[in-house]
């Protein structure tokens, strides 16, 4: 069978030429690298979230990129970004890239909460990103809405500045896409039940149908697995969890299952070339003023939880999301629009419990089932003879008191939860709603943070609980047994859950790395600064990066003010940044295959020919 790529179904009909391009997918040689950042702003900003990509991974597998990520690695990196809050989920996470606000101020305190006052649901649970306020909705078949995101992102800043500007986003979960795109989008897409959907009433362009049509023809034709590079091979260990084994998959799924084309390579491939397309058939970049497009290449994710973060699977899911990325690149690079990329993540992420005690870790362990709080709820209300669930919750760490207990009985079991949580072995703190209310958010690097500075980054108290539960390191939230499809998750507040990497590439820019610690937050006032767009220091939280290598801006010029020559200035580096705060499985290869290209088989549609390391598994015939 003959390679097709979905990206090259895609692009072949929205811009024939691109098929012919071949540029190189990592940093052409020719370009010059001047010492300082464009003066000019770019005209699409390129903004990248890959879910549970931690700056741990990054690390790991810095040294095996070629391609996507080996390009970025060309600019601005950062890779000791923190998502500096405890809520380290993915909705929480995504509020932070494009707002420059923390969860505090945008209102995402976790990936869902406890409202008992104005849902009558049963369990009373709100889901991020939806409007529980429309008729027949529940929990889990809700209504996408941005309606819970409580300030602007940069699109909507910028469409303000300019109502030209086109704000798109694409994304492999909902929530990503609405935490990114924000209220006044043009075009906001993310995978549904078997394709790429939106909110309801808007009009499918032609590349989305395109799309669609494409990834169904994908989903439904079987899958063997991939090849696996040799550098991945000492990573096929087998380790079993529960009634699984993790560690030696390659991606091989049977026609039809939604399920496996979600946990694998073939996802973001899928999420990369629908954006690919969505730029060429919107010429995004193109028009007078500067164009925004997000993307959430949410695989990582599901490999991260379906499999753990250090067996082949993630492997395979990196090394070929790095060529998906570099193929990406080339495509944008075909349309000669100057664009500015940032790739980040949402959050980290842990490894299954089982292979960290392998891999000497042995005090890495799963949560007690006895510590959830339904169990601590049940057992407060036989002790003090209160009815009723007394407390509500789930594995975020914040807990609910029952708004029908009188105030008495609101003390009794605030006083037993503290004492049963922390009594707990595997507790490391409980902070009430007036303990993290009294703490203000610090302006020190985000790496020296406390545990409850980390959990007021994240409290915005009309939504968070009243209780507040943090797991000592190296526990993991998700008790035995195993149930379900999940091995390893995140949303602690310990440093591999929140340091993420930071990457800013453009063509021209001067590279550099600074490894102090920095914040998703500085996102937005950094690209604000490159397009010249102000923003009141006093409405977000975050400050401005410095990608000048060059000199520190001039004495008294703050960041992203014109410098005496007309250069950009964004100085000084991270020592400002740390300072106080302002209160396609991956196609891997190429979106648009070269003819005759024959790289590993295993992505039939969506996947192209790649680098040699992925030896083929058989000779593809002639359509």
């Amino acid at each position: 069978m003959r390679l097709v790529s979905l990206a090259a179904l895609l692009l072949a009909s929205a811009t024939p030429a691109l098929a012919q391009t071949a540029a190189p997918v990592g940093v052409p040689a020719d370009v010059p690298v001047p010492p300082t950042y464009p003066a000019t702003p770019p005209r699409l900003i390129v903004a990248i979230s890959v879910d549970q990509f931690s700056a741990d991974l990054f690390a790991e597998y810095r040294a095996r990129f070629t391609s996507g990520f080996a390009r970025l690695m060309q600019g601005a990196v950062f890779p000791s970004g923190y998502q500096s809050h405890a809520a380290t989920e993915t909705c929480p996470g995504h509020s932070t890239i494009l707002t420059g606000s923390r969860p505090s101020r945008t209102g995402i305190i976790a990936n869902d909460w406890i409202d008992q006052r104005s849902t009558a649901r049963p369990d009373h649970k709100v889901y991020c990103a939806e409007d529980e306020r429309v008729a027949g909705s529940t929990f889990k078949d809700y209504t996408v809405s941005d309606a819970h995101l409580m300030v602007p992102t940069l699109g909507e800043r910028m469409k303000a500045a300019d109502p030209r500007t086109r704000v798109v986003s694409v994304a492999g979960k909902d929530r990503a896409a609405v935490m990114m795109g924000g209220h006044k989008v043009d075009e906001l897409w993310w995978f549904g039940k078997d394709g790429f959907t939106s909110y309801a009433g808007r009009r499918m362009p032609p590349v989305v149908a395109r799309a669609n049509a494409a990834v169904a023809r994908q989903i439904a034709t079987a899958q063997p697995a991939m090849t696996l590079p040799t550098f991945c091979q000492p990573l096929a260990r087998a380790v079993r969890v529960g009634d699984k084994t993790i560690g030696t998959g390659r991606f091989a799924r049977a026609a039809g299952d939604v399920a496996g084309f979600r946990r694998s390579p073939e996802y973001d491939a899928a999420v990369l070339a629908l954006a690919a397309g969505l730029i060429q058939d919107m010429k995004l970049g193109q028009g007078p003023q500067t164009d925004i497009i997000s993307i959430g290449a949410s695989a990582t994710d599901y490999v991260g939880h379906g499999y753990g973060t250090e067996g082949s699977e993630m492997c395979l899911q990196l090394t070929s999301l790095d060529q998906s990325l570099g193929e990406f690149f080339k495509v944008l690079d075909a349309t000669g629009v100057d664009y500015q990329v940032v790739l980040t993540a949402d959050h980290g992420g842990s490894d299954a419990s089982e292979r960290l005690a392998h891999h000497a870790v042995p005090d890495a362990v799963r949560q007690d089932a006895e510590l959830t709080v339904e169990g601590v709820g049940k057992a407060i209300g036989q002790k003090l003879g209160i009815a009723g669930p007394v407390l509500f919750g789930g594995v975020n760490g914040d807990v609910w008191y029952d708004i029908g207990l009188t105030p008495a009985q609101k003390a009794a079991v605030e006083r037993e939860a503290i004492a049963i949580f922390t009594a707990h072995p595997q507790t490391q703190a409980v902070f009430t709603r007036a303990q993290i209310m009294a703490t203000t958010v610090p302006g020190t690097p985000p790496e020296t943070w406390s545990l409850i500075e980390r959990a007021r980054a994240s409290y915005y108290p009309p939504r968070s609980g009243d209780l507040l539960v943090a797991m000592k390191p190296r526990v993991l939230t998700l008790p035995h047994p195993v149930v379900g499809s999940a091995v390893a998750t995140h949303g602690s507040f310990w440093d591999y859950d929140r340091r993420v990497p930071i990457l800013f590439w453009r063509k021209g820019q001067g590279g550099f790395e600074e490894p102090f610690g920095v914040e998703t937050v500085d996102i937005l006032p950094t690209l604000a600064a490159t397009i010249h767009l102000p923003v009141p220091r006093n409405e977000i939280d975050g400050r401005c990066l410095d990608l000048d290598p060059g000199k520190a801006r001039p004495a008294g010029k703050r960041c992203g003010e014109p410098g005496p020559v007309g250069q950009m200035s964004f100085g000084p580096h991270v020592h400002a940044v740390g300072a106080a705060t302002s209160d396609v499985r991956h196609l891997p290869g190429t979106l648009t295959a070269p003819a005759g290209s024959d790289r590993d088989q295993r992505v039939s549609n969506l996947r192209t020919p790649g680098p040699s390391r992925f030896a083929p598994t058989a000779t593809p015939s002639p359509v």
